[in-house]
């Protein structure tokens, strides 16, 4: 690794996450600042199919956008939870759905060039109906649409979150083969 930390000093800390300002030698052997966020959880993401190739996404207002994004269910899993079982949850949380098969699909890090955050994707099949538990900063709407839609969405630019924009043409390609 050629960067060198000389000192990091935290700016600001929220349960969830934690920004660092970093005093480093960069790769030219040159002083520099570099800031890092660093999340306190990891990410989950999860493509509910049913048999007929219908998929799930939730429809949300996202605060840090000022706008309203339709996604795959997506969540934080802490340090002492499994990720497949913070998928789980965060299926039934937000759509309500049980999932009887799970499966993990990848891991990716999202914005690596200023934070550590890592997300897990899974394919949530054998799906049964449950209730939505929505946390109080969730408006949460659910639209099921077959899994061309969606990826049509992501074409029109009506879908922007990397995750689930990763997840779909992954299932895509998965289901071409």
């Amino acid at each position: 690794m050629p960067w060198q930390t000389k000192s990091k000093k935290v700016v600001f800390e929220n349960p969830w996450l934690r920004v660092e300002d970093h005093s480093v030698i960069n790769p030219a052997g040159n002083p520099a600042q570099y800031g890092i966020v660093h999340f306190k959880n990891r990410a989950v993401g999860v493509v509910a199919l049913t048999d007929d190739q219908q998929i799930y996404l939730v429809g949300q207002s996202r605060y840090a956008l000022n706008c309203y994004s339709w996604e795959i269910p997506e969540g934080g899993c802490p340090e002492n939870e499994a990720v497949e079982d913070a998928a789980k949850r965060e299926l039934r949380e937000e759509t309500g759905l049980i999932a009887n098969s799970i499966e993990p699909l990848f891991k990716m890090h999202l914005s690596n060039s200023v934070t550590d955050e890592t997300a897990y994707l899974f394919l949530a099949t054998q799906l049964q109906a449950g209730e939505q538990e929505l946390e109080e900063s969730e408006d949460i709407s659910v639209k099921k649409l077959a899994l061309s839609e969606a990826i049509a969405m992501v074409e029109r630019g009506e879908i922007t979150d990397a995750i689930t924009i990763a997840a779909l043409y992954a299932i895509e390609r998965r289901l071409a083969k």
